[in-house]
């Protein structure tokens, strides 16, 4: 028996271009920034969220009705929301920025995530925000944190581990903490942030076969 439309979960992966975690940052010319003129990818804590979705969608099936995500940057941004369809999201959004525009803040990009959910709300509302704990280049870990408070939904940071009971639209996550792991139920709607050791659990199909490089 299919689940009614109301167990059906949404979740939403937001994903970050950043420049890829096996280049050797260089100091641009001028001396104010670094040479972007290497390869991007997309962040690679982003990458375990997005695994991390499509995993859950296997594991749940019919329960997941979509798998959506999102990027904010310029024109090249897109690649990134390529890569994550192409790993088995269903479909993405670009907040678009100029090429020219500095990349935004933390807050800043907590308030366009939060402004994309309340868009969606009307249609298919999001029940689960899943994104990489931090990105490499600024590493500031700040913008799940401040999504969760602008939209006052709990949150569950630095996530290892993510079991979620569709019809009871409720999670237990396993969490790193200094002295070890903790874990934590929380009601859905959520925001999770997911750390490395996510990656050391069962391959999703997408990886069946290949290496992990996390």
């Amino acid at each position: 028996m299919r689940p009614t439309a109301s167990r059906l979960l949404n979740i939403l992966v937001p994903v970050k271009r950043t420049i890829d975690y096996a280049v050797k940052i260089r100091v641009n010319p001028d001396q104010k920034g670094v040479d972007l003129n290497v390869k991007h990818s997309m962040n690679p804590f982003d990458e375990i969220a997005v695994e991390e979705a499509v995993r859950l969608r296997e594991k749940l099936k019919d329960a997941v009705k979509s798998i959506k995500v999102v990027t904010i940057g310029g024109t090249k941004s897109q690649e990134t929301l390529r890569t994550a369809l192409a790993m088995g999201a269903d479909s993405g959004i670009h907040v678009s920025l100029a090429d020219s525009d500095p990349t935004p803040e933390p807050l800043g990009v907590a308030k366009a995530l939060r402004a994309v959910i309340e868009r969606e709300k009307a249609k298919t509302p999001v029940d689960l925000v899943i994104l990489g704990k931090q990105a490499i280049d600024d590493d500031s870990s700040q913008t799940g944190q401040m999504l969760a408070g602008l939209l006052n939904w709990p949150q569950a940071t630095f996530a290892s581990k993510l079991v979620v009971d569709a019809e009871k639209k409720e999670a237990n996550v396993t969490r790193e903490i200094d002295g070890g792991l903790e874990e934590l139920k929380c009601r859905l709607p959520l925001v999770v942030t997911t750390d490395l050791r996510a990656t050391l659990r069962l391959p999703s199909k997408h990886h069946e076969g290949k290496e992990e490089t996390h």
